[in-house]
C-alpha cells in the first residue's frame, strides 16, 4: 500500500473509472464531466490517492479556488470526491488522505479548506464545523411580474462570454476564466435559463443541475433583480413545478424581492470550513477593519485559545469551532451578549465575512 500522492499521469483513467464505481455508477457519464476543473490534467498534483498492485485503494481532490469579497480576498481550498472502497473502510485511509489534502491546502497558502458532506462528526474530528450562510427559497407557485420586454430561452448553446459577464458583477464570486466557463456549461444534466434585451444582450441567466447534483436547485445565477426576477417567474411557469434558488446572505435585494412572493425561506450553511492558515486569514481581516476606520480589532491565537474583540472588549473562545462560525457565521453578535452595542456596529462592518462559493465551484 502507498501514499497518500498524487496519481501519476498514466494512472488518471484508472482513478476516474474507481470514483465513476463509488459515485456515479448510476450515471451514463464520468466524474470528470461533471468536474471538469477539478479533473483536470493540470489539477493533477492537487488529487491525492491511496494505492496497491489492485488499484486505487481511497481518493480526495483539493480544488483551490480565490474568492473576491469585498473586504477579503480569500484563498480557498475546496475539498471533495473524498471515497474509500468498501473492503478497506474502517483502516483510516479517508483520514490520510484528508490530512495530506490539509497539508497541501497550507503548502499553497490556502485560508481555509471547505467541503460538502452530510457526515458531520466525521469531519468535525479532523477540525471542520458548518458555518457560512446559505439561503434556500422553494419557489411554490406561479408569480406575476409587471410586463416586460425580455425575451426568454431555455437554449444551453449560450455564449459562455455573455455568462461570465455577469458573473463577474456578483461581489462575491470565485475567479474564473471564459474558458472554465465554457467547460462548466457543458456539464451533463445542466440546463439553463436566460433572458435578453431586445438589442441582443444578455440580460439575466439561472443555471439548474450540475450532474447528479443540484437537480431541481438554480445554484448559479446574474443579473439585476428585476430582470432575474423576471427570469424565475418564467422558470417557475415553464417548469409547472416548484423548483429552488439558493442564495447568499449578502443578496439583500433578491431576498426582500423573494420574500413578497408564494416562496418557502429555509437558512443553512455554506458547507464545512476549517482555518488552514490562521495568521494570514487573520491579518487580513484585521486589514479590513482598519480600511473601515477601526485599527484596534484583535484577532489572535494562542496555544490553548484565541483572544477576539475590539479595543478594551476582548473575549476568550476556547473552540476552534466557535471561532469558525465567529468569523463566518452564520452568528448573532447580539444574542452573544458580549459586546456593547456600538461595539457590534463595528463588528458588523465586516464579519460575519461574506464567503460564498457558487455551484458550479463546489467539488
Amino acid at each position: 500500500m502507498e501514499g497518500p500522492r498524487s496519481p501519476r499521469e498514466t494512472e488518471l483513467p484508472q482513478v476516474l473509472k474507481f470514483l465513476d464505481q463509488k459515485l456515479r455508477n448510476e450515471a451514463s457519464w464520468s466524474i470528470a464531466a461533471e468536474y471538469p476543473t477539478a479533473f483536470a490534467p493540470n489539477n493533477l498534483h492537487n488529487m491525492r490517492i491511496i494505492a496497491d498492485e489492485g488499484g486505487v485503494l481511497s481518493h480526495a481532490v483539493l480544488k483551490p479556488l480565490i474568492v473576491k469579497s469585498p473586504h477579503v480576498i480569500f484563498k480557498v481550498g475546496a475539498i471533495g470526491s473524498v471515497v474509500t472502497d468498501d473492503e478497506h473502510r474502517g483502516q483510516g485511509l479517508s483520514t490520510q488522505i484528508l490530512e495530506d489534502c490539509l497539508k497541501t491546502a497550507q503548502s499553497q497558502s490556502c485560508d481555509i479548506a471547505i467541503l460538502w458532506t452530510d457526515l458531520f462528526d466525521f469531519y468535525r474530528r479532523m477540525g471542520f464545523e458548518l458555518a457560512g450562510s446559505e439561503i434556500s427559497f422553494v419557489i411554490e407557485e406561479n408569480f406575476d411580474i409587471t410586463p416586460t420586454n425580455l425575451r426568454f430561452s431555455t437554449d444551453s448553446k449560450v455564449s459562455p462570454d455573455a455568462i461570465y459577464r455577469l458573473y463577474a458583477t456578483h461581489s462575491v464570486n470565485s475567479v474564473r476564466t471564459i474558458e472554465e466557463t465554457r467547460k462548466f456549461l457543458s456539464i451533463p444534466q445542466t440546463k439553463v435559463y436566460t433572458a435578453w434585451e431586445p438589442n441582443g444582450q444578455l440580460a439575466a441567466y439561472a443555471i439548474e443541475g450540475k450532474g447528479v447534483d443540484l437537480g431541481g436547485y438554480i445554484h448559479e445565477w446574474g443579473g439585476s433583480v428585476p430582470k432575474l426576477m423576471a427570469l424565475l417567474s418564467f422558470i417557475r411557469a415553464h417548469k409547472n413545478q416548484p423548483f429552488t434558488i439558493i442564495c447568499p446572505r449578502h443578496s439583500q435585494n433578491l431576498i426582500r424581492e423573494l420574500q413578497r412572493k408564494p416562496v418557502t425561506m429555509n437558512q443553512g450553511f455554506l458547507g464545512m470550513i476549517k482555518m488552514v492558515q490562521f495568521d494570514q486569514l487573520a491579518g487580513k481581516i484585521k486589514r479590513a477593519f482598519r480600511a473601515e476606520g477601526i485599527p484596534d480589532f484583535v484577532l489572535e491565537k494562542h496555544p490553548e485559545h484565541f483572544v477576539f474583540g475590539i479595543g478594551q472588549e476582548l473575549f476568550t473562545i476556547n473552540k476552534e469551532s466557535d471561532m469558525v462560525r465567529l468569523l463566518f457565521g452564520p452568528v448573532d453578535y447580539h444574542a452573544l451578549g458580549i459586546f456593547k452595542s456600538e461595539t457590534i456596529q463595528k463588528v458588523e462592518r465586516v464579519l460575519p465575512l461574506n464567503l460564498w462559493i457558487w455551484g458550479w465551484d463546489s467539488i
